[in-house]
């Protein structure tokens, strides 16, 4: 008599992957020219995890940030470091980076250790 074999492990639900998750993974794209990540620097205005349908091991994440001018030189290379900085988050499978300009970003945004950070007071 053989031993019923055991179900496989379930994989890890990514429930676990929150926004808090994401905005950390976010921190680690400075701004070339303030030398402020991009949280701090209150440019990420919503991130919004999604199931995928018939998944339950992985999310997509859909992100709206903006710059701090329309015609920030730096854009392409903060929405390049937002995409693979949220990606390389574990169960994430697929990121979605959109740029808005409304509304438009002010100095009131960043967070105080930002704007410690860049001498303003």
């Amino acid at each position: 008599m053989t031993e019923p074999e055991t179900a496989p492990e379930t994989p890890a639900t990514a429930a676990a992957v929150t926004e808090d998750h994401i905005r950390e993974a976010l921190k680690n794209v400075i701004d070339p020219e303030l030398h402020v990540n991009i949280v701090d620097l209150g440019l990420i205005y919503l991130v919004d995890i999604r199931s995928v349908p018939d998944r339950t091991d992985v999310v997509q994440v859909y992100i709206e940030m903006t710059m701090t001018s329309p015609m920030c030189p730096a854009g392409p290379q903060l929405v390049g470091g937002a995409k693979e900085n949220a990606g390389a988050v574990p169960g994430v499978i697929d990121v979605d980076v959109k740029v808005v300009m409304d509304p438009p970003w002010t100095p009131d945004r960043m967070t105080e250790e930002a704007r410690d950070e860049l001498g303003m007071f």
